[in-house]
């Protein structure tokens, strides 16, 4: 595995970061995780346009132009085995004297690209979709920035783990829906699809956009707006989307059947037009 730190191309194996970088030591960083098909990078200018904006929000100069990082990109998929990848970038504000404020003057930020083979949802999961927890969103106000300091995200997701279940979906104050733990979620009720709004609250996925892209561009209804605890509870279908898990059906939430019980209608309809949005962009 071929990955690169700080200007340097090498083996992960040789890869060195000190103790003291502000990562480390605070989770004072961002990152983006970006999926690759038959080695071609995925929206990667509006990955990049993230990436961005969380570096903006914790005021980090961003250390390579776009034409930069996408030559970085495309030479971390080219020594990396696997047709499909996933791509994880990792920017920190660098090592310094461990101090809460900034270091002054800054220091060089810490740069990390790491690329693992993408693996899919197996076809079982597609066919009979996934459980859910729900719980209390307590994470900080600032969830638009894709920070490196995921530990109420982490405690989250085990949550969902530990219930023998694939994710945790989170209600802010108990009243409303955000997202899950790794993934974004849509609610279809009365064959409209409905959306979180992309505000502080919710990380702003790339397959969320890609979803209402799609369902826009063949009719089918859309509402964003903020979604209560018992629409979600009460939903014909649940969605789970991410880049790593593409499109998923949630079937169980907190044990009760969503609908059917079974990947419904609408699920089958945006998964099938998901996977010929990639063969129509991302397939040679």
């Amino acid at each position: 595995m071929t990955i690169y730190l700080n200007g340097r191309y090498m083996p992960v194996e040789q890869a060195q970061v000190s103790v003291l970088d502000r990562g480390f030591i605070f989770g004072d960083g961002v990152y983006e995780v970006i999926p690759v098909y038959s080695r071609k990078a995925f929206r990667l200018a509006e990955h990049l346009r993230r990436l961005q904006h969380s570096l903006d929000g914790i005021k980090l100069s961003n250390p390579h132009s776009d034409s930069e990082w996408t030559q970085i990109v495309e030479h971390i998929i080219e020594q990396n085995a696997g047709e499909d990848q996933y791509l994880y970038l990792h920017i920190t504000r660098g090592v310094a004297e461990r101090d809460h404020a900034f270091p002054k003057p800054p220091v060089a930020p810490t740069v990390f690209v790491l690329s693992k083979l993408l693996k899919t949802p197996p076809p079982e999961l597609l066919q009979q979709g996934v459980s859910c927890i729900s719980a209390t969103d307590n994470r900080w106000l600032r969830c638009d920035i894709k920070a490196i300091s995921l530990l109420p995200n982490v405690l989250l997701r085990q949550m969902a783990v530990e219930a023998g279940c694939a994710e945790t979906i989170m209600f802010r104050e108990d009243a409303f829906l955000t997202e899950g733990a790794a993934s974004n979620i849509f609610v279809i009720k009365n064959g409209t699809l409905l959306a979180p709004p992309k505000d502080h609250l919710m990380l702003p996925g790339i397959t969320y956009d890609v979803v209402l892209e799609i369902a826009a561009a063949h009719h089918i209804p859309c509402e964003i707006r903020r979604i209560n605890k018992a629409e979600v509870f009460a939903a014909d279908e649940l969605l789970l989307t991410s880049s790593t898990k593409e499109v998923l059906a949630i079937t169980h939430l907190d044990g009760q059947p969503i609908g059917s019980g079974k990947p419904g209608a609408m699920y089958q309809r945006l998964f099938g037009l998901y996977q010929d949005y990639k063969r129509e962009v991302m397939r040679p």
